[in-house]
């Protein structure tokens, strides 16, 4: 029988590529099968046929071949020549056994998850002045780089399986000591749950504490990644207003329906800094009593109080069940480390390390023993002293520049914490255009505007100062009195 011949242009070798010379030519048969000009049955060369012809290794085909056949696209017999696999469905066959090709789409819940919640114009990437930055130059590298080496040699620990997805026993008690002794706020190391970030305990929290169309309550101005979790979960979010005191929950309409959720930031209001007193907290706390909601307390940098004395958290002032208390290592260590933590109430703590375990949002296992050790060690308390001072200079820096420079055009007031602050224009602007450009020009600043639902909501900038050197304070300040003096930012009608 005369042995078969391929067609001419079906085999075309390059030696000068780095593909091997096998994979060359499955990848021409396979191409050639797959675009009809080897079809269902026909014959092929032998291997010694092919490669004398090709001028490669008879191994180089027998290895080509072998591929071919691994994939089912030829057939190989004993005795009898290569053919291509009979009944091979024709190109393009396949697509009309699914969805048309290129109709793949987000379900409606992944477009909620997916959204872009935070709005035009705010910053992601890396800058100078970027709101909740930490200082990085101020990190205890050497000391936090012992402390991972030590839990990186750990050998044969349970702590290593499947096993403490709400996070290890040595953490959770360190920040069960921590809370105590810092914000007040009582509880049994059971009792706080690791997470991987303030999102990833607001989300967890959101989905397994209510239903979609529940109503929560969100401040106004307010943290853009609680409105992200409450909004995937299928809230409705309805602002609570916000005045020099915090959030005042009794000037909420007494129209609304009772909410589910109310996310408040006592110790430093987010954006704005503002502390809630006393009898603001008490008030909240009675309007959460009669409603039967949960407050989600947001205590997100309270280790930054710079004067006066630091008010108790929520947590310590209300009845069991009534407050969740949430932390985050981001600003006082580093966002990198991916570390936060929330405080639940008991009758919680089973179900909800089960929804741990079932989402995977579980921290990293050495992570988590490398900062209880660093804790255990006294060095996180030596770090927050001395980076209170190192902020609290940088933010009163910031402050006093923004002054000199733009005097009477912006309203900013001296922190009393935080790492952030708020400068609010006193004539309209549009500030999410002016933070695009502040952006462009390597100053990371974000619009405040974007933390309002409604229309009306002050325009300005949050800017960070925690990572900022003093040049980049001098010379961001001066860029923005400079696009400011420049014009062009006025906002649209």
């Amino acid at each position: 029988m005369k042995e078969p011949v391929i067609p001419e242009g079906v085999l075309t070798l390059d030696r000068s590529e780095q593909i091997p010379l096998a994979e060359q030519i499955y990848r021409g048969f396979r191409a050639a099968v797959r675009a009809g000009l080897l079809t269902s049955g026909t014959r092929l060369p032998s291997t010694r046929r092919l490669a004398a012809s090709l001028s490669v290794a008879r191994n180089t085909v027998n290895a080509a071949y072998d591929l071919l056949q691994a994939e089912g696209i030829i057939s190989v017999k004993a005795g009898a020549a290569p053919r291509v696999t009979e009944d091979l469905p024709p190109e393009g066959s396949l697509a009309t056994l699914g969805s048309p090709s290129g109709s793949l789409s987000l379900s409606k819940r992944g477009e909620r998850m997916s959204q872009n919640v935070r709005g035009e114009g705010w910053a992601y990437g890396q800058g100078a002045l970027q709101p909740g930055a930490p200082a990085l130059d101020s990190f205890p590298y050497e000391e936090w780089a012992r402390c991972l080496r030590r839990a990186a040699r750990m050998e044969r620990s349970p702590d290593l399986q499947y096993q403490n997805y709400s996070g290890v026993p040595a953490l959770r008690a360190e920040l069960a000591r921590h809370v105590a002794a810092e914000r007040g706020v009582r509880c049994q190391p059971e009792q706080v749950l690791v997470t991987s970030s303030m999102q990833a305990s607001l989300s967890l929290l959101s989905l397994a504490l209510s239903e979609p169309g529940d109503d929560a309550w969100l401040e106004e101005p307010g943290y853009l990644g609680a409105r992200t979790a409450f909004e995937v979960a299928g809230l409705n979010v309805r602002p609570l207003p916000v005045d020099h005191f915090g959030a005042d929950a009794e000037r909420m309409p007494v129209s609304c329906q009772p909410p589910k959720l109310i996310y408040v930031t006592p110790s430093h209001q987010y954006p704005l800094g503002n502390r809630m007193p006393l009898r603001r907290r008490l008030s909240l706390l009675e309007v959460t009593s009669a409603s039967g909601a949960v407050i989600l307390e947001d205590d997100y940098d309270s280790e930054f109080l710079f004067s006066g004395r630091p008010v108790a958290a929520l947590y310590g002032l209300a009845d069991e069940g009534q407050v969740i208390y949430l932390g985050t290592f981001s600003k006082s260590l580093m966002p990198g480390l991916r570390l936060a933590y929330c405080v639940v109430p008991s009758k919680l703590i089973e179900p909800l390390e089960q929804l741990m375990r079932n989402m995977g949002c579980a921290a990293s296992v050495q992570v988590q023993l490398a900062l209880a050790s660093f804790m255990d060690s006294g060095a996180y308390q030596k770090h927050i002293k001395h980076i209170r001072r190192v902020y609290e200079e940088r933010g009163t820096l910031l402050v006093r520049t923004l002054m000199e420079r733009l005097d009477n055009r912006i309203e900013v007031e001296p922190p009393s914490g935080n790492v952030q602050v708020a400068a609010l224009f006193r004539e309209p602007v549009n500030d999410i255009a002016l933070a695009v450009a502040m952006q462009k020009h390597g100053f990371a600043v974000s619009p405040l505007s974007n933390c309002y639902q409604m229309e009306a909501g002050r325009s300005g900038l949050i800017i960070g100062f925690a990572d900022a050197s003093a040049e980049q304070i001098s010379e961001g300040v001066e860029r923005l009195g400079t696009l400011l003096d420049e014009g062009g930012f006025t906002p649209p009608a």
